[in-house]
């Protein structure tokens, strides 16, 4: 509402909206007679309780024990106020004279504009809510909705190759250990030492490193020597700006330079200077923009493009999120002695950030938000996360206090059909130290518009990620340690806007840590792996309920069709592509009808023994006593013996079959090798139909012609030697 007031005489001026319960201040003016707000204030329908709104200018100067300031007033009827819907154009502000509070006339105006609209107005973005009376100084700016960019992110290759001339101070060790250590802001990366007798060591080594634009940070080069244990000598060091390193989207070899290097020397008179030196440092230096720089895990990742624009490709379609509101949320904090809660939410999808506004002190919180992004790729997650806003006050600027996460929603985007919007509701989960909780439901409304169906299914025929990716792979600690090194780079740089987007909430978006070890994921992978072994399982017992004949006219069906696949070969492909077909079309009227959410049951949660969640939340490395520690560690070892010997039984058996033509076992490799002469004589001048046959119906023969026994080729293989022989 922009607002203003005509006099003479100077005042500290501001206004005080007000309606029913819910009241907005705007910024006062020191000596100010026509002040100029600009401010715009709202109220949501289903919060407005009073059919009066009253609009009062007042004198911060003049407010005291029996004074409130009171200059003036205008009130509306709310039944009066005009609507506006846009594209409409705004309501034209107009000038309002003031009134006592006996409704008489007094000297002054106010320009405003009162109208209802909705949250498609412009206004509506920048506006102060009326029910944020709790909220004040920098508070105000973390209760509004943003949107964020996260920094472009590139990989940074130094190809350290070799290096001339080093003054070593021990010139009488043998084999110097020499390396080189390279800082870029916090990480610090170092290659193997070299053991070279000369002064020319060479490494052709490659560091990798994260770096976001615009390129600020520089690298810092040292070259050292590792003369004892606990001690290494400086051989020199350079600085080297980022400013002209070349950016490259294949696998092109690099420019090479040399680098000359400089050390801090100490004067007679106790001053240090820097000392160019004669050694130097033989680098290759690029920008990697071939690749994708992974800030999320792969199977749930929200961008798969290579981080140069020159190999983005155009966009398949538009993502529609719309978040509307929660239910039944918990308490997140005590105000006054009592619960609240002041909820807000948080999307990311690419490298965009959607943060909507605080709701203050509410457990069933009306967003009404919409937001859209470009979708590059069917195959990728969109996250929602849902957190309470712990820094309302402002002026307390209280760095430690961290906002709670309330749960969060993944969306994979190929499990919604095209141009169909979804609106569901979805459990908020939290697993914490005291086991897991279900913090309430946030409902969401999700479309995903495809502008071309070609295009979106050719995606299905490329790969996930850029090529280069392929061509010239990254190693699995490559690929761990650089997500963690751009992990921190997004949660600090989005920490650093206005309003912040702080660290704890980008981390738990990001799902930092969640690689760490947790008996919890390997019970849940295991229960995945057995889920999908059990379709298997169910054909290995079908069958073998085949071949005990428990249902004899089953059986002879089944032999009759074996008979036909036998004679007529060419019909064993055709028929198994008809039946996936046939299975698949049946399945369809049992598709999920909504997106998946948060699995408690699958992520084996519902029952978590305490001392494994403890073990899950410790921090890394351990912070918990040394009985605590050596508990698990025995635990650890437990588990870890029973990997150990089904690990050992599958070498057995492949060092088994192995062995077959090696002659460990000389008796063993003759009666193989006799056996596959006679084989080969045999297959030679028998048909294949009635060898197929043959061996069809003898497995599939009556009961009452099997033994119990071991079979003569099992028997024969179990007893072939492995290599537990050789181990100790």
């Amino acid at each position: 509402m922009p607002l203003k007031k005509d006099g003479n005489s100077k005042s500290h001026p501001f206004v005080e909206v007000m309606l029913g319960n819910l009241k907005g201040l705007t910024l006062h003016f020191e000596d100010k007679s026509s002040p100029e707000w600009n401010q715009v204030f709202v109220a949501l329908k289903d919060r407005i309780q009073s059919r009066l709104l009253e609009v009062c200018l007042k004198d911060k100067s003049r407010i005291g024990d029996t004074d409130d300031g009171f200059i003036g007033k205008v009130h509306f009827e709310i039944n009066e106020v005009p609507k506006r819907v846009p594209p409409d154009s705004p309501l034209a502000p107009q000038w309002y004279w003031l009134e006592n509070r006996k409704g008489e006339k007094v000297k002054g105006e106010l320009m405003l504009a009162v109208w209802i609209g909705t949250q498609a107005d412009e206004a509506f973005q920048e506006a102060l809510h009326l029910d944020a009376t709790a909220v004040n100084g920098d508070g105000v700016a973390n209760i509004k909705s943003k949107v964020y960019v996260s920094p472009r992110l590139w990989y940074l290759r130094v190809n350290v190759i070799e290096a001339q001339e080093l003054q070593i101070g021990n010139k009488n060790r043998l084999q110097p250990e020499i390396y080189v250590r390279i800082m870029l802001g916090n990480v610090v990366l170092r290659t193997k030492n070299t053991l070279s007798k000369n002064v020319c060591p060479s490494w052709n080594e490659d560091l990798m490193f994260v770096v976001a634009e615009p390129f600020e940070d520089q690298l810092v080069l040292s070259v050292e020597d590792k003369v004892a244990p606990n001690k290494d000598e400086l051989l020199g060091k350079c600085v080297i700006s980022l400013q002209d390193v070349e950016k490259r989207v294949d696998f092109s070899t690099p420019i090479s330079k040399w680098y000359g290097l400089e050390k801090e020397v100490v004067s007679e008179g106790g001053n240090k200077k820097v000392c160019k030196l004669n050694s130097k440092v033989h680098l290759r230096l690029s920008f990697d923009g071939g690749y994708h720089v992974l800030d999320e895990l792969t199977h749930y990742s929200s961008d798969l493009k290579a981080t140069s624009k020159e190999l983005w490709k155009p966009s398949i379609g538009v993502l529609e999120l719309g978040i509307l509101n929660a239910q039944g949320l918990s308490p997140m904090k005590n105000r006054d002695g009592r619960g609240i809660t002041d909820p807000y939410c948080v999307a990311k999808y690419g490298q965009k950030w959607i943060r909507t506004r605080t709701i203050i002190n509410s457990f069933n919180p009306n967003w009404n938000e919409q937001y859209t992004w470009e979708v590059f790729d069917p195959c990728t997650v969109i996250t929602i996360g849902v957190f309470d806003n712990c820094h309302l006050q402002g002026e307390d600027k209280n760095d430690k206090a961290k906002d709670s996460k309330i749960g969060k929603v993944r969306i994979r985007l190929s499990t919604l059909e095209t141009n169909r919007v979804y609106t569901h509701s979805y459990p908020l989960i939290v697993l914490t130290p005291a086991g897991v909780k279900k913090m309430g439901e946030i409902q969401l409304a999700v479309r995903f518009s495809c502008s071309s169906v070609f295009n979106m299914l050719a995606m299905y025929s490329q790969p996930l990620l850029p090529t280069l990716h392929y061509l010239h792979p990254l190693t699995y600690y490559q690929i761990d340690n650089l997500r963690h090194q751009a992990t921190q780079i997004v949660a600090t740089r989005l920490s650093r806007a206005e309003p912040p987007l702080r660290r704890e909430l980008v981390e738990y978006m990001l799902d930092v840590g969640s690689n760490t070890w947790s008996i919890r994921r390997c019970k849940a992978n295991y229960v995945r792996i057995a889920g999908i072994l059990t379709g298997l399982i169910a054909i290995c017992k079908w069958f073998n309920g085949i071949c005990t004949w428990k249902n004899p006219i089953t059986t002879v069906l089944v032999h009759i069709i074996f008979f036909l696949f036998v004679c007529f070969p060419r019909l064993i492909l055709s028929s198994m592509f008809v039946v996936v077909f046939l299975i698949g079309t049946w399945n369809y009227r049992m598709r999920p009808r909504k997106p998946p959410h948060m699995d408690i049951k699958l992520s084996q949660a519902e029952r978590v023994p305490w001392d494994e969640l403890d073990e899950e939340f410790d921090t890394f490395p351990t912070s918990r006593n040394n009985d605590a520690v050596r508990m698990r560690y025995d635990r650890l070892r437990s588990i870890g013996s029973r990997m150990q010997a089904v690990a050992g039984d599958l070498a057995n058996q492949g060092e088994r079959f192995y062995n077959l033509l090696t002659w460990r076992d000389p008796r063993a490799t003759a009666l193989f090798l006799i056996f596959c002469l006679v084989a080969s004589i045999l297959l030679y001048v028998t048909p294949f139909t009635i060898l197929v046959s043959l061996m069809g119906f003898y497995t599939m023969r009556h009961p009452k012609f099997r033994e119990k026994l071991p079979s003569v080729p099992l028997s024969f293989f179990r007893r072939l030697p492995a290599k537990t022989d050789s181990l100790l």
